[in-house]
């Protein structure tokens, strides 16, 4: 079943929300590096880091709750040659998986691309990650590089994907 949720921009009162979001991603130990979960005060000064014209952050919302998120982020902020990038991710509420969100989600982040003046799209992931994988080809985008074996997690030893998207003009 595909679900229509509303995509926004986040605010920072959805700063609890997707905490708790990334925190399931931090317990399914395939999806991200992180080990310890995060509280909200440790998130305030990496969510203002984001911004509507540059880099934002959107949340999806389905019957006034976030059940996803997404985030552009800067591609190796202090090389300007680089500005024209931005680094694509995206959570979902596990009780809201295989619903089209994450679809919706990436769909947003490509359409805004051209209006925040970005060129390039780079998702950068688990190599065990198979279904973030899956979602970004269904998008077109293409493994660009891979980085075997240098990813330590609790119980396994995982590589690094970069999954890369040129955009139209």
């Amino acid at each position: 079943m595909i679900v229509k949720a509303k995509i926004r921009l986040a605010t920072f009162k959805d700063l609890a929300a997707i905490v708790k979001i990334y925190n399931q991603a931090i317990h399914s130990k395939n999806t991200t590096g992180d080990f310890q979960e995060f509280t909200v005060n440790e998130r305030i000064d990496w969510f203002h880091k984001f911004s509507l014209d540059e880099y934002p952050i959107f949340v999806a919302e389905l019957k006034n709750e976030i059940v996803g998120y997404a985030t552009l982020s800067p591609y190796r902020p202090s090389r300007k040659a680089m500005n024209r990038i931005a680094e694509i991710s995206f959570y979902i509420d596990y009780k809201h998986h295989n619903l089209g969100i994450g679809s919706a989600l990436i769909q947003y982040c490509i359409d805004d691309c051209s209006r925040i003046n970005k060129e390039s799209l780079l998702a950068i992931l688990l190599d065990v990650n198979t279904s973030s994988i899956q979602l970004l080809k269904k998008f077109g985008f293409n493994e660009w590089g891979h980085f075997p074996d240098i990813i330590h997690l609790e119980n396994q030893i995982c590589g690094q994907l970069v999954y890369g998207l040129k955009l139209k003009p």
